[in-house]
């Protein structure tokens, strides 16, 4: 799936079940407006549950980048981009 397709229906399909929601809530009675009120509230745990996947993934490209940090350091003494060379702590 492209990026485009996949932004559409990350943001897209909740933006759109909220709306229907929004509507049900405005032009229905009792039964409608509860039923709205559940479609906003669905909207909004699949945003969240998207933006908890989002840094699950972010997390574990941090996470791999520290391990090639320290296979840097175990290699060379230093970590990446410090420049110079072995420096003694006191």
């Amino acid at each position: 799936m492209s990026r485009r397709g996949l932004s559409l229906f990350r943001i897209g399909l909740p933006a759109l079940v909220a709306a229907a929601g929004v509507v049900l809530m405005v032009i229905g009675g009792d039964a409608l407006a509860s039923l709205g009120v559940g479609l906003l509230v669905i909207s909004l745990l699949v945003v969240l549950a998207n933006v908890l996947v989002r840094l699950a993934i972010s997390s574990q490209e941090d996470r791999a980048k520290e391990e090639a940090a320290r296979r840097y350091f175990s290699r060379t003494g230093r970590w990446p981009g410090s420049g110079g060379s072995r420096s003694a702590r006191t």
